[in-house]
C-alpha cells in the first residue's frame, strides 16, 4: 500500500510518458511528494513527445531516456509506473519485477491514497459519456466532485483537488482496472456499462478482457455494482458480484427491481414500487444507445441520493462529450457529426442507429482483431455514401464488404480509400446534399495516421471547420 511519504527520497521510473495527460500527471504528482529521481522513458521519439516534454519544462528532477528503454531503469530503482496500455507482460515490466521493483499504474496509487468515496465507471461503449453524465448530475446537485480519466482527463494529477466532502467519478479502462486485482481494492460505487469485443489485440480471449473488467467490483465489501440486464456478459457478472447488484434495463419491465428504460421515461423499481425518475425527451443526448448511458447515470446518481428534480434539471444541462456524437457543425445544409471514440465496431454501428436520414460515413482505420461482419451490413443497409481511412481494419472491412455482396448476389463495388482526414472530409462534403448527415464514425483504432482518436476527432473538427459555406 502507498502512502503520503513512501515517495520521498525514492528513484522511480515512469515508463511510457505518451502524448494523452496521464504520464504527465504522473510525473508532475511525482515532483510533489519529493522524489528523489525521476526517471521518464518511453519508445516514442523527443520529437514524437514534445507537446508533453513541452507540458513537463517546469519540472526540476526528470532523467529522459527517449527513443527505447534501458535494462539498468527497471532494475536501478525503487518503483516502476507503467503506461496503462503497456500489458504485464512486456519484458521491461518482467525484468524489474524478477529483480523485486514493484510495478504499479497511476490507478493503483490513486486508490491507495484517495481518503473519499469512489464511483467507478467501465464497459467497451459509453463509459465516458456515462461517467461524464454522473459527474454532472453530481454537480448539478451541489456535490464538490473529482473527475479523474475521463477522456483525457489525467489520474494522478486530479489526486491534489480531492477534499474531504469531494465524491470521485473515475472512468476505468480494463487497462487501469488490471492493478486493482493486485492492490485487492474496488470503488465503492461501480458500473459496467456493458462488455463487447475489444483490445483482442492486447488480451487475446474475451474472457481475459472480461476478468480485467470484474475488478471494478471484485474486492467491494460493501456498496454495489450497477450491471446491465440486457447484455450478456455483464448478466454472468453478477454471479461474481460481492456486495449488492443493481441492475438497469431498457428491456426488461420496470416491475423487477431496477431502473428501466421506457420511451423516453426513466423508471426506478424498488420492492413493487415504481417510479418514474427523468425523461429524455429534449436533453442533448442522441440514440438509444446514449439513453442506455443515461439510465446507467441515473442509476448511479440515485443510488448516492439525488432526488428525481435534480436529475431531470442535470439531464436538460448536460452538453454532451466531445469526439462521441457530437455535433461540429452545418454547411450547406449538411450536419456534420464527430464520433472518433468510436473505436469498436458496435459503437459505430450504434452511431449510424442514431441517425433516420441519409448518412455519408467515414469509417476505418487500424484492426484490434475483431469482427466487422456487422458493421458491414450495416454500411450496406444504411448509408448514402462511404470514405474510408486506410489501415489494417479497412482491409479487414473491405474483404467482409465483398463477401456479403458475393453472398447477396449483388456487383462488387469500388471503394474509396484515402490516407488523411482533409481528403476525407473533402469527398465526403462534395458528395453530401442538404439534409444528409457527414459521420466520422471509424469503428477501428487510430494509430497509423493519427496520434489517438482524440487527434482524429481534433482533424474532422478542424477541417470540417476550414469547408466554405
Amino acid at each position: 500500500m502507498f502512502t503520503r511519504d513512501y515517495f520521498a527520497g525514492k528513484r522511480v521510473t515512469v515508463m511510457g510518458l505518451g502524448l494523452n495527460d496521464g504520464g504527465v500527471g504522473t510525473v508532475r504528482f511525482l515532483s510533489g511528494t519529493g522524489v528523489g529521481e525521476i526517471i521518464v522513458t518511453d519508445l516514442k521519439t523527443e520529437e514524437e513527445l514534445r507537446p508533453s516534454l513541452e507540458a513537463l519544462r517546469d519540472i526540476q528532477g526528470i532523467r529522459y531516456v527517449l527513443g527505447g528503454h534501458q535494462d539498468q531503469d527497471f532494475i536501478e530503482t525503487d518503483l516502476v509506473i507503467k503506461n496503462p496500455g503497456l500489458p504485464w507482460t512486456n519484458p521491461f515490466v518482467q525484468i524489474a519485477e524478477a529483480h523485486q521493483i514493484p510495478v504499479t499504474l497511476d490507478a493503483g496509487i490513486f486508490f491507495d491514497l484517495c481518503p473519499v468515496p469512489i464511483i467507478g465507471v467501465t464497459g467497451t461503449k459509453g463509459k465516458t459519456t456515462t461517467a461524464s453524465l454522473i459527474a454532472h448530475l453530481l454537480e448539478e446537485d451541489g456535490r464538490q466532485v473529482v473527475r479523474v480519466g475521463i477522456s483525457r482527463t489525467s489520474v494522478l494529477g486530479e489526486l491534489g483537488k480531492v477534499r474531504e466532502e469531494s465524491v470521485v467519478v473515475f472512468e476505468l479502462s480494463s487497462w487501469r482496472l488490471s492493478v486493482l486485482s493486485r492492490i485487492r481494492k474496488s470503488p465503492l460505487l461501480s458500473v459496467v456499462t456493458n462488455i463487447y469485443p475489444d483490445h483482442q489485440n492486447y488480451y487475446g480471449s474475451m474472457e481475459a478482457y472480461a476478468e480485467d473488467k470484474k475488478n471494478i467490483f471484485r474486492f467491494q465489501s460493501s456498496g454495489a455494482v450497477i450491471l446491465n440486464a440486457d447484455n450478456p456478459w455483464t448478466q454472468a457478472m453478477a454471479a461474481d458480484a460481492p456486495a449488492g447488484v443493481i441492475w438497469f434495463s431498457k428491456a426488461a419491465q420496470a416491475s423487477s427491481d431496477g431502473f428501466t428504460l421506457l420511451g423516453d421515461r426513466i423508471i426506478e423499481a424498488q420492492s413493487g414500487y415504481q417510479e418514474e425518475v427523468a425523461r429524455l425527451a429534449e436533453t442533448s443526448l442522441i440514440g438509444e444507445h446514449n439513453h442506455v448511458n443515461a439510465l446507467a447515470a441515473v442509476a448511479a446518481v440515485r443510488t448516492f441520493g439525488v432526488k428525481p428534480s435534480m436529475i431531470q434539471r442535470g439531464l436538460l444541462s448536460f452538453q454532451g462529450v466531445p469526439h462521441r456524437l457530437e455535433f461540429v457543425g452545418m454547411k450547406k445544409g449538411v450536419r456534420f457529426y464527430n464520433d472518433s471514440a468510436a473505436t469498436i465496431p458496435e459503437a459505430s454501428v450504434a452511431a449510424l442507429e442514431s441517425f433516420s436520414g441519409s448518412v455519408y460515413l467515414i469509417v476505418g482505420g487500424n484492426d484490434k482483431e475483431l469482427d466487422f461482419s456487422r458493421l458491414a451490413e450495416a454500411i450496406l443497409n444504411r448509408v448514402k455514401g462511404v470514405v474510408f481511412l486506410k489501415g489494417t481494419g479497412t482491409e479487414k472491412l473491405l474483404m467482409g464488404l465483398e463477401d456479403l455482396l458475393a453472398r447477396r448476389k449483388s456487383e462488387s463495388q469500388r471503394w474509396t480509400v484515402v490516407e488523411s482526414m482533409g481528403k476525407a472530409v473533402e469527398l465526403a462534403a462534395r458528395n453530401a446534399e442538404e439534409g444528409d448527415v457527414v459521420l466520422l464514425s471509424p469503428g477501428a483504432a487510430s494509430f497509423g495516421l493519427f496520434k489517438n482518436e482524440f487527434d482524429r476527432g481534433d482533424q474532422f473538427r478542424e477541417q470540417v471547420r476550414a469547408l466554405s459555406e
